[in-house]
């Protein structure tokens, strides 16, 4: 039985106190111990579609915050990792911060630079390096309180911008808050998607609603270690629970 790992990060900063980034030196110490594990590193469309190995990981990143371009991305290449950072499309390439609901507390302090989307030349740079870069909506909405046309064009939109920009196919994505049910599901399939990610789930992974483990800045290195292991990780899968919804 193969065991795929799949990570979910969003900033990284030394500095910004919000339970969404984590510290450079974490994230490589992270990696590097699941490396160390034997995992075998995979863009997260190989990992669900394809694990090339017993113990597959990857390594994605939602919002793509200019962080991830400035910080992660040398942590990952250091180590020889592909990362996977999720775009949401309708702020690509802007110069204000980015803005919806669970992030308005960072606007107009010291760190609201952290909200900073990447440029399409940046996610340009990732792709050239091997990483998967894949849609996170248009405009990162909650996509189960959406009606069935929004919701379609939140879908196809952001895929269809995503391939015209950077050139490539873009077949992945990952759902806003983790928010996902059937019927987005049937929508995410629907627009083309081959593999979506979700945050960890009460469900089994499927490869339209894939678990993957939310790391937050206060997840401590006993708890990272607690919530990455496989055993933790297939009791949760197991226990058939209707109903969650993650930060």
């Amino acid at each position: 039985m193969r065991d795929v790992l799949v990570l979910c990060y969003h900033g990284v900063s030394d500095t910004w106190p919000s339970q969404l980034a984590v510290a450079p030196e974490t994230l490589e110490e992270q990696v590097a111990r699941l490396l160390a594990r034997g995992y075998r590193p995979a863009t997260f469309r190989e990992a669900v579609l394809d694990p090339p190995a017993p113990r597959t990981l990857a390594v994605t990143f939602d919002d793509a915050c200019r962080s991830v371009h400035e910080l992660a991305l040398p942590v990952l290449r250091s180590l020889g990792v592909p990362g996977c950072v999720y775009a949401p499309t309708s702020w690509i390439g802007r110069t204000e911060p980015m803005r919806w609901a669970g992030i308005e507390e960072w606007h107009g302090g010291p760190h609201e630079r952290e909200l900073l989307p990447m440029s399409w030349e940046q996610l340009g740079e990732v792709a050239e390096e091997g990483w998967e870069v894949g849609s996170h909506t248009c405009t990162h909405p909650h996509l189960t309180q959406l009606d069935d046309a929004t919701l379609a064009e939140e879908l196809r939109a952001s895929r269809e911008l995503c391939a015209a920009r950077l050139g490539r196919a873009c077949d992945t994505i990952a759902y806003p808050y983790g928010d996902v049910d059937g019927r987005v599901v049937a929508a995410t399939a629907a627009a083309g998607y081959a593999a979506a990610g979700s945050i960890a789930s009460k469900r089994p992974p499927a490869p339209l609603d894939w678990p993957r483990v939310g790391i937050w800045r206060a997840d401590a290195r006993w708890r990272a270690e607690l919530k990455t292991a496989p055993l933790v990780r297939r009791l949760r899968a197991r226990e058939q629970l209707p109903g969650r919804r993650s930060p």
